[in-house]
């Protein structure tokens, strides 16, 4: 008998059929599972994450948007400063920290490094907020005991004003930021050599941290004050580790991942930023995510405190966007949120964002750049610098902060 050549492959194709339909009802089967149960896959995918081998730029296989692994974190490339301390103190340096976390950093070092030339004994700063009358001490927001260790034999600290010292018997002292060995000697020797003890005022000349062409024998201790000194007391840092905790709950179908956004609704009406190019509002800022990659599920960490209706643009594509009052606990918004002073919700944003696993800085200025320090140090390299992007996508890669791009930040003279 003899066999018909159409009969044969009609009957492979049949066989075909029916063996791609058994794998499509297989693969609706266990994406219906995932659906149902979306934190199981997630959850083994980011313990996976732990494992070791792993690309440290690669994307994440099922993620959408330009998630990248940690990079792997820095080590520190200066020595701890050398104890020269003397038996007796030659004198005291007083400050006040001012303006905010991302001023603190510079502020610390500063002192820091001139009380360590001088040999003097720095006096712990009180920290004072923008509104008149708001003052704190120190270990409201900061590890007392931690800034002492961490000086220990390189700087005496002293945790009180001592009695004989007031308005009278202090020279009042301007100090740029990066402060350097020829102005110490220039301006502040001169002076803490006459009264023997000296207030320290900081200015900002520059609101950038690039880093300076040439070294200098204070680099250790100015890295030391910067990257080593300041931690949050407990209290500040639970309420900080509960938030970073929530959103990392929140974002289950990204493993955990979450972007953080330096956006401020007062700071977008400011005159200056209206004025440049130096901020982004809420619809260039959801536009520019859109379109490199970031995905419409994505938990979006504002540092704005409370909404605005302003911000609505953004959440209308991504809707789980949310400010401090939306995820903070309820039990801590009277301290930490509700309070007059706003130097808690500063405080509460910088440590935020520079956990985040993205970073985006809609203002330039210098929260921007100390919270790029921070992430440089941790490993924490996607920071992301909006623009206007002509087209419907660009890769995020375009993007990412000069200060790492470049390795130009100051943090890439402490570590590497």
């Amino acid at each position: 008998m003899g066999v018909d050549l159409r009969q044969v492959v009609a009957g492979i194709l049949t066989i075909t059929m029916f063996v791609m339909l058994g794998q499509m009802i297989k693969r609706d089967h266990f994406d219906s599972v995932e659906e149902k149960l979306p934190g199981l896959s997630d959850d083994a995918r980011f313990d996976d994450s732990k494992l070791e081998g792993k690309s440290l730029v690669s994307l994440s296989k099922r993620n959408k948007g330009p998630w990248k692994e940690e990079s792997q974190e820095l080590k520190q490339c200066w020595s701890r400063p050398t104890s020269d301390l003397v038996e007796d103190s030659k004198g005291f340096v007083t400050f006040s920290l001012t303006n905010g976390p991302e001023y603190h950093v510079s502020q610390i070092a500063a002192a820091v490094v001139v009380a360590k030339y001088l040999g003097a004994t720095l006096v712990l700063p009180d920290i004072r907020g923008s509104k008149p009358g708001d003052r704190r001490s120190f270990g409201e927001i900061y590890d007392v005991d931690k800034f002492v260790r961490s000086l220990d034999g390189i700087v005496r600290v002293a945790k009180e004003t001592p009695s004989g010292i007031s308005a009278r018997n202090l020279a009042v002292v301007k100090v740029p930021n990066t402060v350097t060995e020829e102005y110490i000697v220039d301006h502040v020797e001169p002076k803490f050599k006459s009264k023997g003890n000296i207030r320290l005022a900081t200015y900002f000349s520059s609101v950038n941290m690039k880093k300076p062409s040439q070294k200098s024998e204070l680099d250790s201790t100015s890295c030391l004050a910067m990257f080593g000194t300041l931690e949050l007391q407990p209290e500040v840092n639970e309420v900080v580790d509960s938030m970073v905790e929530r959103l990392r709950t929140l974002s289950r179908k990204s493993d955990g991942q979450f972007l953080a956004v330096d956006l401020r609704v007062d700071m977008l009406e400011n005159k200056n930023c209206q004025g440049t190019k130096s901020c982004f509002g809420t619809q260039e800022v959801s536009e520019f995510l859109q379109k490199i990659g970031i995905d419409k599920d994505t938990t979006i960490y504002l540092t704005q405190s409370r909404w605005d209706s302003s911000l609505n643009a953004l959440k209308k594509f991504f809707p789980k966007t949310y400010t401090k009052e939306g995820i903070m606990p309820v039990d801590k918004k009277s301290k930490f949120l509700d309070s007059e002073g706003s130097e808690y919700e500063k405080v509460i944003d910088y440590y935020i964002c520079s956990q985040s696993d993205i970073f985006v800085p809609a203002i330039s200025g210098l929260f921007y750049a100390n919270v790029a320090g921070n992430r440089i140090a941790s490993g924490k390299t996607q920071i992301l610098v909006p623009a206007n992007i002509e087209g419907s996508s660009a890769s995020a890669a375009n993007y990412i902060s000069t200060y790492v791009s470049k390795k130009n930040h100051l943090a890439y003279s402490c570590f590497c």
